[in-house]
């Protein structure tokens, strides 16, 4: 905060609360910034805004935070509440003044994470003196402390076991769907599983280009599946995890090669993460859009190859990619955890994925995420059954 000239931060995106408050709220209400917001004012201890009287839970179960710190919120969720959107947001503008003046920063500078329309004339009105603090927020989160980094560790090992049991669940027959809901309901029963925001589960011509969902098609025999555990969130801390595999056949030499180039990609840039290097250097290993899959601009191909961090957020620093990072380079740090993904694949065919999760140590790098990856996985073969490559098929 002070290296970024600032005297106070208001907090409103739930990764900030939490990052500087260390509470829990309900789900719905971390999604929606302003229900709840954090205020931190100088050297003083965070003041927390707890959406109506939830705030009574959180002195309950989180007595690190002083209970004359904890207060109810003034929301008007963007505009939502109507004409009085303006009336709450004086209100929500006047508290975050007397706190200001609590903590002897008054008139001085102010970082808000989330800005609308009420609250820039509100600020106005108060004479709030108010700039960018998402910034300063997402400087301080990019490096994790030894506490962070063992939360990441177990996210992980959960994404390793979740990886295992789709290896055991997957079968000719089932729908993407169904793989989804197994896996959420596996994790559901993991102590400390706060949310799974998606478990992307594709196959067969979902795979390429990934349509990063799932659906109702039927898996059958022969196609390639990828599972994706994008945000399980593990006491606060997020996962993003792909794992490729074939059901009921061995891949054929083509998407064995395929695969083969999407792994090389991958650890081409792992290869590249140390202390001292930048996301250019990572980036610039990986080839361009046009290269690998003809596409005119490298955004056509945006997050095909990429990198982003983890942490209280999906997407903290660094977010690695040759649409920005071969012209904006970010140092990579130790401390940080994040992970790296490529993907490739025949058009409306099929196409891999893969992903690894890592923290970055002072003379190494950690993969925290240990499920196989040198090769597709292979689940529920036919005994005896090695399937050829479509090129060699014969029909008669």
């Amino acid at each position: 905060m002070k290296a970024h000239g600032l005297s106070a931060l208001v907090l409103m995106y739930d990764e900030n609360v939490r990052y500087v408050t260390g509470t829990l709220t309900p789900g719905w209400n971390r999604l929606k910034p302003g229900l709840r917001y954090a205020m931190l004012c100088g050297d003083d201890p965070p003041v927390l805004f707890e959406q109506g009287d939830i705030g009574k839970q959180i002195e309950r179960h989180s007595p690190w935070i002083p209970p004359e710190n904890i207060r109810y919120s003034y929301a008007w969720i963007k505009g939502a509440a109507g004409p009085a959107s303006q009336q709450q947001v004086k209100k929500f503008a006047n508290a975050v003044l007397q706190e200001m003046k609590k903590s002897n920063v008054a008139g001085e500078k102010v970082g808000v994470d989330f800005v609308d329309i009420n609250m820039m004339s509100a600020f106005k009105e108060a004479g709030i003196d108010w700039t960018d603090g998402m910034t300063p927020m997402m400087d301080a989160r990019a490096v994790k402390n030894v506490d962070e980094q063992e939360c990441f560790r177990i996210v992980g090992a959960i994404g390793d076991a979740a990886h295992w049991e789709t290896m055991k669940f997957l079968r000719p027959g089932l729908t993407e769907n169904q793989v989804t809901a197994h896996i959420m309901e596996y994790l559901y029963n993991i102590p400390g599983m706060e949310d799974v925001e998606d478990v992307i589960v594709s196959s067969g011509p979902n795979t390429w280009p990934n349509w990063r969902n799932f659906s109702d098609r039927i898996i059958k025999p022969g196609d390639i599946v990828f599972m994706d555990l994008a945000a399980l969130t593990w006491n606060g801390y997020k996962s993003c995890y792909y794992r490729t595999y074939c059901v009921g056949k061995e891949p054929t030499q083509k998407q064995k090669d395929i695969y083969a180039i999407a792994l090389e990609w991958l650890y081409k840039a792992i290869n590249e993460v140390k202390v001292g290097a930048t996301t250019r250097d990572i980036a610039s290993v990986w080839p361009s859009a046009k290269e690998a899959w003809g596409y005119e601009e490298e955004d056509q191909a945006a997050a095909n190859l990429w990198g982003h961090g983890l942490g209280l957020a999906q997407y903290d620093p660094p977010v690695i990619s040759r649409i920005w990072s071969l012209d904006h380079p970010i140092d990579i740090q130790e401390g940080m955890t994040f992970a790296l993904e490529t993907q490739h694949g025949i058009p409306f065919e099929w196409g891999v994925r893969i992903e690894e999760m890592l923290i970055v140590h002072k003379d190494h790098t950690e993969i925290v995420s240990n499920f196989p990856i040198e090769q597709i996985t292979v689940v529920d073969p036919i005994p005896g059954y090695a399937a050829p490559d479509s090129r060699d098929r014969k029909l008669v």
